[in-house]
């Protein structure tokens, strides 16, 4: 497994275990025991998963069987937009706190960049600064957002957690972050499976000459360009091919045909569609 440095010296996973729409209850609490076990130690969730209980409640068996240490794990949630504003935040922060069941967290994202969420980075700052969170970030920033957030803010953000695959290679977005220092995450790095891309053809050569699967050869395309992954599973015979991505790397060549399958935009959501930041917005995860 490779690390990444965060921009204030932390160490970060390369690759993790990401539980987006896994349910919550036992079936997410065996994913999160299932992929520690396999050698992940990057988990990430979020407030607006609803499974954070779950999560920590996995955490807390792994590290009290002695399989890992706390400080060995990188555990991250996000801020919910509902949550958004300097007090709600802190609010949120203390709850998602409770509910992993951590004294601190590695890694705290804004979730989307909607709602006061400047209130929300203001917070954020300060509990960084208490030792309360390892690293601050953002999510779904776009590079015109990101910019701004980056030149107004006190600290800068560690990570920012976008959607990025062969298919959404997001090119823009990763030259604002190495400009200001931020370390690209992709949030669905299998596109959640559109374009056929477990079958795609190109994938499927490159992946014959390494010896390896497409799903593999994606996640490896991906950290090599510097991203850190967050491939999601609920069965362990997937997850230990997705984390057996360490052993080769793609070639320039290989890595240029990649390139070519972008098509410049998503086809899983669009963050500039009225509709759905009016959707976002109204969504509820608490009274």
């Amino acid at each position: 497994m490779d690390f990444v440095t965060l921009n204030n010296g932390v160490k970060m996973p390369q690759e993790g275990f990401g539980v987006f729409q896994v349910p919550d209850g036992q079936i997410t609490e065996q994913a999160v025991l299932d992929a520690i076990d396999s050698g992940y130690r990057l988990i990430d969730t979020a407030a607006a998963y609803m499974n954070e209980e779950a999560v920590g409640r996995a955490i807390a068996k792994k590290i009290a069987d002695g399989t890992v240490k706390r400080e060995e794990l990188f555990i991250t949630t996000k801020l919910w937009v509902q949550d958004a504003g300097y007090e709600a935040t802190k609010a949120a922060f203390a709850l998602s706190l409770k509910k992993l069941g951590l004294n601190y967290l590695d890694l705290y994202l804004i979730h989307q960049p909607m709602g006061d969420y400047y209130g929300s980075w203001r917070a954020m700052e300060e509990l960084y600064e208490a030792g309360k969170i390892r690293a601050i970030g953002v999510s779904n920033m776009y590079p015109h957002v990101l910019a701004d957030l980056c030149v107004h803010a006190r600290v800068i953000p560690a990570v920012n957690q976008v959607e990025c695959h062969p298919f959404f290679q997001q090119k823009d977005a990763l030259e604002t972050m190495k400009e200001f220092g931020v370390v690209p995450e992709a949030w669905g790095p299998f596109a959640e499976g559109k374009h056929d891309i477990f079958k795609n053809p190109l994938l499927l050569d490159i992946a014959d000459k390494y010896s390896k699967s497409a799903a593999q050869v994606i996640l490896r395309w991906n950290v090599q360009r510097g991203v850190v992954v967050i491939p999601k599973s609920t069965h362990k015979e997937r997850m230990e091919q997705n984390i057996a991505i360490w052993d080769f790397s793609l070639s320039d060549e290989d890595m240029a045909k990649i390139a070519e399958l972008d098509i410049g935009h998503s086809e899983i959501v669009n963050h500039f569609d009225p509709n759905f930041v009016k959707f976002v917005c109204g969504m509820k995860i608490h009274d």
